[in-house]
């Protein structure tokens, strides 16, 4: 049987230089794509935070490990309108609400006696569902908007997703109540951003027909939300592989701050791609 053709990228954001942790991530999805094509995707949707000067540079660190990729390559900056598309179908089906809420409301409003713990899910704070309700009519301009989970899962039902990766392989169907509990409400597009992580890299994957999806184990958790996305966009399903995070010495995860660590760093005092590999294990 001929080994199967997938899919894989890499999707760095320019936010800082490529530290191992980036080549750990890179490497591998050129090593699950060998048999078919990795692409590579510029996540530069927080205009803020993002640099041309930092894009060049992932460009010549991943030249440099060995790496190549088909041009032009997407950048997310790019695809506004596909985001909006897919906004709009959200809104249509009626899963989508706009939000007025600041952190330091959502704070507030978790510190309430009647609120009792806080959970922690894929994107911090769950949200406690303040503006829960509210009509797309009423969305103002700096208003965020999310996605009502509750509804969004009486839509689709339970989801599933398949995942590859040695750390939680297997076939994976969330418990919809714990979604609800652990995820809640999460956010679709940001007031500065007009779309939000979640969204454009669900809407990013399926344009560039990715058929598995690799990166940190830290995203473990948001893949219910993607694939939440995925159902309700009627969009295909890749099956995904998230793998260890590279960390220091003291097991704390790696940075873009952790500048003694960037790739560059690295090849300025002399390291070559090998030397890289050897560091990784790979």
């Amino acid at each position: 049987m001929p080994p199967e053709r997938r899919i894989t990228r890499f999707a760095p954001s320019p936010t800082g230089p490529l530290h191992l942790g980036h080549a750990y991530s890179a490497l591998v999805a050129a090593w699950r794509g060998q048999q078919g094509q990795f692409l590579l995707r510029i996540e530069d949707i927080d205009g803020a935070r993002c640099k041309p000067a930092f894009e060049a540079q992932i460009y010549d660190d991943l030249r440099w490990l060995g790496l190549d990729w088909p041009v032009p390559v997407m950048r997310q900056s790019d695809r506004m309108p596909a985001y909006r598309a897919a906004l709009q179908r959200l809104a249509g089906l009626g899963v989508v609400y706009p939000c007025q809420c600041t952190r330091g409301d959502i704070r507030a409003a978790l510190s309430a006696p009647q609120e009792g713990a806080h959970v922690i899910g894929p994107d911090g704070l769950v949200y406690p569902g303040r503006c829960r309700g509210r009509d797309m009519a009423q969305a103002g301009p700096n208003d965020a908007l999310r996605l009502d989970m509750r509804r969004a899962l009486a839509l689709t039902g339970r989801v599933s997703f398949v995942e590859n990766g040695p750390l939680h392989g297997g076939h994976h169907s969330p418990d919809p109540d714990e979604m609800i509990a652990s995820i809640g409400d999460v956010v679709l597009s940001r007031r500065d951003m007009g779309t939000s992580y979640h969204l454009s890299v669900v809407v990013d994957d399926a344009a560039q027909a990715i058929t598995e999806v690799t990166r940190g184990a830290d995203l473990f958790e948001a893949t219910a939300i993607h694939v939440l996305l995925q159902v309700l966009l009627e969009l295909p399903r890749p099956s995904y592989w998230h793998h260890d995070l590279i960390r220091d010495e003291k097991g704390k995860r790696l940075a873009k701050r952790d500048d003694a660590r960037a790739i560059a760093a690295y090849r300025a005092a002399g390291a070559s791609p090998a030397d890289i590999r050897a560091m990784l294990n790979l």
